[in-house]
């Protein structure tokens, strides 16, 4: 993230990114805020009156961060950025195995606190991809943070399937990702939920051909459903009714 944002004109610093009210700026004000907050810092107030992109009491928490570093030039917040980040890296190497294993809250619950970094890994990169984005720098792709990100979003895929779309009981839904991390995720309906099979059946009732990009992009919400639809992003085999609607509630972040 500070590789992208380095040298960048002031006026660049408010380019919007994919997420609704959040500037370039606000990407990176956004991780010093998650990382804060790992170190022991308390939260700035609310922000009032609440922003319209603002949707839940976690966002008033990230949008509190973010309000407090909006008047600061862009460099001031890169400079920041790269000291808090490397202070949490540092603190990082120096813990114990002991610790990444000890079990604590997180944002998917209770979990090992590797885990939770897991997590954070998966969050900064896609807030990273959003700012590479918004400036026409792209990179840092088909590394180990996309590998986890695939991972993370396809783990997301059973809720879409058997909670959002809720198609028939042994409906089977296969994504087929095209590109350097190239995979296959297949979810089927059992017992009314989406649970993910080890292997794809031959004939399944909708599979979906992508990129890596576009599945990820989808899976965090990044990307207009529609817009992938109307595009031909998203090549769609066997009943199209479930496999469009799959696309379309494929965002599984809250």
């Amino acid at each position: 993230m500070a590789e992208a944002c380095g040298g960048l004109p002031e006026a660049a610093w408010d380019a919007p990114t994919d997420c609704p009210g959040w500037s370039v700026r606000d990407q990176l004000s956004h991780v010093i805020g998650t990382e804060l907050m790992l170190v022991g810092e308390p939260s700035p107030p609310a922000v009032a009156p609440t922003p319209a992109h603002v949707h839940n009491p976690v966002g008033e928490m990230n949008e509190a961060w973010i309000a407090e570093r909006r008047a600061r030039p862009g460099n001031e917040v890169l400079d920041e950025f790269v000291a808090v980040t490397g202070r949490r890296v540092a603190e990082l190497k120096a813990d114990s195995e002991a610790r990444f294993e000890k079990v604590g809250p997180s944002p998917i619950g209770e979990v090992p606190y590797r885990q939770f970094m897991w997590v954070r890994a998966f969050d900064s990169w896609i807030h990273e991809q959003d700012l590479r984005r918004a400036l026409g720098r792209p990179g840092n792709r088909d590394g180990p943070a996309e590998e986890l990100t695939l991972g993370r979003v396809a783990d997301g895929m059973g809720f879409v399937v058997g909670r959002k779309v809720k198609p028939p009981e042994g409906t089977t839904v296969v994504w087929q990702i095209t590109g350097p991390l190239a995979r296959t995720v297949t979810v089927g309906v059992e017992g009314g939920r989406g649970v993910r099979l080890d292997e794809p059946p031959t004939a399944p009732t909708a599979r979906l051909t992508l990129v890596a990009e576009t599945f990820w992009r989808l899976g965090c919400g990044r990307i207009d459903p529609a817009g992938v639809l109307a595009a031909g992003s998203v090549d769609i085999d066997g009943d199209a009714d479930v496999g469009r609607a799959v696309v379309g509630a494929m965002n599984f972040m809250f």
